[in-house]
């Protein structure tokens, strides 16, 4: 009863619904944006004219070769050509003999588009050399294609590593915030119920164990509601863009910040509550639970940072089973897929451990705090 009430309160509540679509409508528009950069980032637009209009097909086909795509422009008036390169409508100019190129650009020619027109004068210039000495230029050409070395990788890099980095990034993010959001509401929860006395009402039928664990079941459904929905929605939008390949990596990671969240949630929380039982008036919250909250932005701001630099280090394995830096470090590194089943296994053991201890001292010091108005209580008072 005590769930269920807590969950429909705060569901129904303005500022869950507009903070949840403003959460979903910034992440649409951070979408949109990556695909928008992403398309301009591997795309060259180039002004070929005179003599330099042959090379437009060479030009594509080498482009391609340096995994960029590029596409071409016959221009007459080159002063007009220059303008648009200035005016950032078109990456180059490109005029010349195809031995002898010239490339007009606004600043800086980008490293790709730089070698495919390097490739191209080169080949003309090894072409005209060839025809010279009686060879013929296509005939070498298919030679020296055929010819190549054997690669054998002894660890194969993952195509996806980028993908499981941003994947592995953002459900961290989303676990920190519904734990320090969600952690902090149960902790409200607990003091206006206290400083209002309608706990003393409630344990007239209820016992202490039993409100405190409606109170976090109840809240962390909430949570778990609102981290489901901007999961799918985020999800939905990266595969509809391209950004992500849904199948392969993020929907068994959305599942993997799912079971993190529970097992994070119920340990902060409790702890949240067991803290905001010691004060009876909102203005003595926050002295309590920054430190607290302190744990949770020291767990996310050095993982975030340990896992960037090398998510397979040492350091963030032994941190990331740990059950105050678990919550946030293990499914990042699961969804980065560098977290052997048997740190999983320990974490979650871990962290199942962690809950039941804290569920028992945190238990404890609410019970014996929160009927206790006035003055701050002590912690070693509400242990006795």
């Amino acid at each position: 009863m005590v769930a269920r009430r807590e969950f429909l309160a705060k569901v129904r509540t303005r500022s869950f619904v507009l903070g949840t679509l403003v959460i979903i409508a910034v992440l649409a528009g951070y979408v949109l944006l990556q695909t928008v950069l992403v398309e301009r980032s591997d795309r060259d637009t180039v002004a070929l004219s005179g003599q330099a209009t042959v090379l437009a097909e060479p030009l594509k086909q080498t482009a391609k070769s340096f995994g960029r795509d590029l596409v071409t422009v016959d221009v007459g008036d080159v002063a007009a050509a220059e303008e648009q390169v200035r005016a950032g409508e078109v990456d180059a100019l490109v005029t010349g003999a195809p031995d002898a190129l010239r490339v007009v650009v606004k600043d800086r020619l980008d490293d790709e588009l730089r070698n495919s027109i390097d490739l191209i004068v080169k080949q003309q210039v090894l072409n005209a050399q060839l025809a010279e000495a009686g060879l013929d230029p296509a005939t070498v050409a298919r030679n020296v294609e055929k010819a190549g070395v054997d690669v054998v990788a002894l660890r194969p890099d993952d195509d996806r590593q980028g993908q499981r980095l941003a994947i592995g990034l953002v459900i961290a993010a989303l676990l920190y915030y519904s734990l320090l959001v969600y952690g902090t509401m149960v902790a409200q929860g607990v003091v206006e119920e206290k400083s209002s006395r309608v706990v003393e009402i409630l344990l007239s039928t209820l016992r202490p164990w039993q409100l405190l664990l409606g109170k976090v079941v109840g809240l962390g459904l909430v949570g778990l509601a609102q981290l489901v929905l901007i999961g799918v929605t985020g999800l939905v939008l990266a595969s509809v863009s391209g950004i992500i390949d849904v199948t392969g990596v993020a929907g068994g990671a959305l599942a993997t910040g799912v079971l993190w969240y529970l097992l994070g949630f119920f340990l902060y929380a409790t702890v949240f509550a067991a803290a905001a039982s010691l004060v009876s008036r909102q203005e003595e919250l926050q002295s309590v639970l920054t430190p607290i909250s302190m744990a949770i932005v020291i767990a996310f701001v050095v993982g975030i940072n340990l896992m960037i630099q090398d998510a397979s280090d040492s350091l963030v394995a032994v941190l990331s089973v740990l059950p105050p830096f678990a919550p946030i470090l293990m499914p990042g590194r699961m969804a980065m897929g560098v977290a052997p089943a048997w740190q999983v296994v320990l974490a979650v053991v871990l962290a199942l451990a962690a809950i039941a201890a804290i569920t028992w001292l945190g238990g404890r010091v609410y019970a014996n705090a929160v009927l206790r108005t006035g003055a701050r209580v002590r912690l070693r008072d509400a242990l006795r």
